[in-house]
């Protein structure tokens, strides 16, 4: 159930409009269903309607023109509230909707419960799916009604009206979402065949150059270098920036003035303060060495660990780590090849609203993902695709476990937009994925080999290993696991350590999600013979302590010499 609360200033005007029949097509049959008293006069349910709609008027009106008298009338003294049921609920009685009233005026502060001096209202109902409560604002005493917050306190109590009449429950926030585009705004981009209104098409460009950025100055210079964007910045004497604003080209005023929007107005995040502290906990890029790690293993290292950060007892860690997996996804669009960009943009544009909760995020926690993700702008995928197949399988998961982690929070509007994300995040990979994975099934060993394979992940994931044999992307896996072989690695090792740090339970296809596990892991540099056989006597116990030979204990992972266990 919806509610929308307005004051105004005009009582008689909102009656009239209330029992309207003839301007309204809407209005079916307007009648009181309740009021302050239980009888106050009901213009729809009289034969001298003119006469009884001014009679109503006067009651309503009567304190405060008392009030007024001595100067104590607030100037908007009319309290209007709609109550609207979803298309899918039942039609509630007259009766129902009265109880409602009742319990939503006094919430409010307009009439508390068992209050003989509360404000006067009355409830009308002139269409089946929704009502009307119409108030002044003058108590009994003369004093004006306390009603601040009125539409959270509304909103909570209706939250409880709606399991308790078994009607749909709406989605609701925490007041931490971006502003929703005006049905103007909306109007106008429809006008000017554009899906989008200019505040959604520039909050994502900002998002856009946040992800892309390590400094404030940067961040400036990307804006001001996209197309179509104006971008005024305010500077501290020092030369330090203080603020921006942006506004799009095609988005004017009547007088062809551009139409202005600060960063806090396109999201609560996007003020420059609030982005300069995400900046400041990004790593500066600096030249890669000649045998530096991968920024996208880098970035998918980093994703695949979110699940975990998440189960941790830290909510300003986890929120850190949405943000910076945010971040991450306003960047693909970027990276991606052009068929799948659209299911990019629409997956970070769902999840933006994931990102942000009441939870204050501290932004340190996320260092690693946040850099990995500068870096990889500077140096493009693998053109085969198994790079960015590899982070959207992590980030699939992640996604699947930033919903679980809002659940637990009631963060409804948050769980809806993780969900939402996911399905274009699936549909992204599933396109992105096929390539490189038909190519490494055309790869697939002698059966002699597949086989040993077999065995050795029966060894190695023995809880795994029914679902992942199962799994028809079984080929693929034996395929990476014989190329790491001939490479010098211990396919059980790399089986022990894929499944140790890749949860497997939320994976669609768990050989898949082992397979691209294991082509990172090995592309790494081969231990030489000493780590080798180091790690062949030598297993780690889950707290880091030496433990028995591995090949008397096939069930307890092992690290590589220098590892730390994530």
């Amino acid at each position: 159930m919806i509610a929308k609360i307005s004051s105004g200033k005009d009582t008689a005007g909102l009656i009239r409009y209330l029992f309207d029949t003839k301007k309204a097509k809407d209005h079916t049959d307007p009648h009181l269903v309740a009021s302050w008293d239980g009888f106050a006069p009901d213009p729809g349910r009289t034969d001298d309607f003119t006469a009884t709609r001014k009679l109503l008027v006067a009651d309503l009106d009567l304190r405060v023109k008392q009030a007024r008298r001595l100067g104590r009338a607030p100037e908007r003294h009319v309290w209007h509230c709609s109550l609207r049921t979803a298309t899918t609920d039942r039609h509630l009685s007259d009766e129902e909707w009265a109880d409602i009233t009742r319990r939503i005026v006094a919430v409010t502060g307009i009439a508390p419960q068992d209050d003989p001096d509360g404000c006067r209202w009355v409830a009308v109902r002139h269409a089946p799916d929704h009502i009307h409560i119409a108030a002044t604002k003058v108590r009994g005493d003369l004093s004006t009604a306390r009603h601040w917050n009125d539409y959270l306190t509304a909103d909570r109590e209706l939250a409880a009206i709606e399991k308790e009449y078994g009607l749909l429950q709406v989605v609701r926030g925490d007041r931490t979402a971006a502003k929703r585009s005006t049905r103007a705004e909306q109007e106008k981009a429809h006008r000017q065949g554009q899906d989008k209104s200019a505040r959604e098409r520039l909050r994502t460009i900002v998002r856009t150059a946040v992800a892309a950025s390590t400094s404030t100055e940067e961040f400036i210079h990307l804006l001001s270098h996209t197309e179509g964007v104006l971008v005024e910045a305010v500077y501290f004497p020092s030369g330090d920036v203080r603020g921006y604003k942006v506004a799009s080209k095609d988005n004017l005023t009547s007088s062809k003035e551009p139409i202005w929007y600060s960063g806090s107005t396109l999201a609560p995040d996007l003020s420059l303060p609030r982005i300069r502290t995400r900046l400041e906990a990004t790593d500066q890029p600096s030249r890669r060495p000649p045998r530096s790690p991968n920024p996208w293993h880098q970035a998918t290292s980093a994703t695949e660990r979110i699940p975990h950060h998440l189960t941790e007892h830290d909510d300003r860690a986890s929120q850190a780590h949405l943000a910076a997996f945010g971040e991450a996804l306003d960047a693909l669009p970027l990276l991606a090849p052009a068929p799948i960009r659209a299911q990019l943009r629409e997956a970070a544009s769902a999840f933006e609203r994931a990102t942000r909760s009441r939870i204050r995020a501290e932004h340190d926690h996320a260092r690693a993902l946040r850099s990995a993700t500068r870096a990889m702008l500077r140096e493009p995928a693998s053109s085969d695709g198994t790079a960015l197949a590899m982070l959207l399988d992590a980030a699939i998961l992640v996604t699947i476990a930033a919903t679980r982690w809002h659940q637990l929070r009631h963060h409804d509007q948050q769980v809806a937009a993780a969900q939402q994300a996911l399905l274009h995040l699936q549909a992204a990979f599933d396109q992105t994925a096929a390539a490189p994975l038909a190519a490494l099934i055309r790869r697939r060993p002698p059966q002699p080999t597949v086989d040993r394979h077999v065995h050795h992940i029966r060894r190695a994931i023995p809880e795994h290993s029914e679902h992942v044999l199962a799994d028809p992307a079984i080929a693929a896996l034996t395929a990476a696991l014989a190329e790491a072989e001939a490479h010098g690695h211990d396919p059980e090792r790399l089986l022990s350590q894929a499944a140790d740090q890749r949860a497997l339970d939320d994976a669609r296809s768990p050989a898949r999600t082992l397979a691209w596990r294991i082509q990172r892991i090995s592309a790494r540099p081969t231990p030489n013979a000493r780590a080798r056989a180091t790690q062949a006597h030598m297993t780690v116990r889950p707290d880091g302590s030496p433990s028995t030979p591995a090949h008397e204990a096939s069930t307890v992972t092992s690290l590589p010499p220098g590892a730390r266990r994530r």
